[in-house]
């Protein structure tokens, strides 16, 4: 028959196609020898962040004024090759102690690097007890966690990997289960080649943390007009931003410009669900009663990816989290809290009319970046499903809210 050549001809490309296919699956992981956007490669193993906020200066180079506002220093200089171990170490679910939950699981880059959840889930299903904080610009904050109780991004990754209801990992296993992978130990001797022995936990925790200092969001469309470009932004949206810098709204005096967070803890009465005990915040960090239900003041760049919001996920949408500042003093304490708590002076009733609150929202969505998202790894070290347990938020964004919530997720990138 005459097709039969040219069927064969085809099956025979499309066995080609596969078997390349496979072969590149099959290929060893190499790490990247140059460094992520929006940084330069200095002295052949360095990579350094260079923004234009970086012509800015500000008050002690704070962070603190209007639009052309310098930045704090950013944590930066790490390998290339550190860089991308940490990016595969991130998304590995052998950091955890089943193999079922990586950092990505509440971190996720297609939302915003939380998770979708008002309370995020760890290896055994069972909802921990705040919502998972934004990764974006890590690299220039000072305190870690919701009560600010860790330095550093070392010392906050020991919370996750080593809690129970988190990741629920031992120092012992992990060093155990990448010391005895073959495909980790040639990569951490790529990443620290000066080390010359097995991989060790302090390894580990830079490369996880060289990682995270890179996911930087500084390109906005508000970023844009704070650069000059006033086109950048809509009537609706300056409207916006100028209630959200005017001394009746006063949100940018904890939410600054240019990271939209002051980096301080911050009493301001959001009420804890039902279902779970007072949250004490910072007060259970310092012993200090006048931080009693604090938490820290949170970025707001990509927030419009990070829905629900609040240390407690109290708020589903954006608008409702922004009324909540209208509502009064305290309104949504208990009683028995509303005597007890010091609540920001910054909260109080500024009466914000429903066309207002419409534009703080219209404002906020400006501040959404996601230029350099990293890429998710089709495959890491491990073997295992990159990513692990795949946020319920993400499956419903995906289309495939009736699929398991333990249900493996990866991509086809590297």
């Amino acid at each position: 028959m005459s097709w039969l050549p040219e069927s064969k001809a085809i099956l025979g490309a499309l066995a080609a196609l596969l078997a390349g296919t496979t072969a590149l699956a099959d290929a060893p992981i190499e790490l990247r020898d140059y460094c992520p956007p929006g940084f330069e490669l200095v002295g052949g193993d360095r990579c350094e962040l260079r923004t234009l906020y970086q012509n800015y200066e500000s008050l002690r180079y704070a962070g603190v004024g209007g639009p052309r506002t310098g930045l704090p220093a950013a944590r930066d200089g790490f390998s290339p090759q550190q860089i991308d171990l940490g990016r595969y170490l991130f998304f590995d679910p052998l950091l955890s102690r089943d193999g079922s939950v990586s950092c990505a699981s509440c971190h996720h880059p297609d939302l915003g690097f939380s998770d979708g959840r008002p309370r995020s889930v760890g290896v055994d299903g069972v909802a921990v007890r705040r919502a998972a904080p934004s990764l974006w610009n890590v690299a220039f904050l000072s305190s870690f966690f919701w009560d600010g109780r860790a330095g550093s991004l070392e010392e906050q990754m020991l919370g996750p990997l080593y809690d129970a209801q988190e990741m629920g990992n031992s120092p012992e296993k992990l060093l155990a289960d990448i010391g005895t992978s073959d495909a980790y130990r040639r990569l951490f001797r790529e990443a620290y080649p000066d080390s010359g022995g097995p991989p060790t936990l302090s390894q580990i925790y830079t490369a996880i943390a060289a990682f995270q200092t890179t996911l930087i969001s500084l390109n906005s469309r508000y970023d844009r007009y704070a650069h000059g470009y006033h086109d950048a932004l809509s009537d609706d949206e300056k409207a916006g931003m100028n209630v959200f810098r005017s001394f009746v709204a006063r949100c940018a005096e904890c939410h600054t410009p240019p990271l939209f967070t002051n980096q301080q803890v911050a009493v301001i009465g959001v009420r804890d669900p039902e279902d779970v005990a007072f949250d004490a915040g910072a007060e259970a960090v310092t012993g200090n009663p006048g931080l009693r239900g604090g938490f820290k003041v949170p970025s707001l760049r990509n927030v419009a990816q990070t829905a629900p919001y609040m240390h407690s996920g109290a708020f589903a949408s954006l608008r409702d989290a922004v009324e909540f500042y209208t509502l009064g003093r305290g309104h949504a304490l208990p009683v028995e809290e509303r005597n007890r708590m010091t609540v920001h002076w910054h909260i109080w009733e500024p009466k914000l009319t429903g066309d207002e609150l419409d534009r703080v929202v219209d404002f906020l969505a400006t501040l959404t970046d996601e230029a350099f998202k990293p890429q998710v790894p089709g495959t890491v070290p491990s073997g295992l499903a990159p990513v692990g347990a795949v946020p319920d938020a993400l499956l419903l964004r995906l289309g495939q809210a009736n699929q398991n919530r333990n249900r493996p997720w990866g991509r086809n990138s590297d």
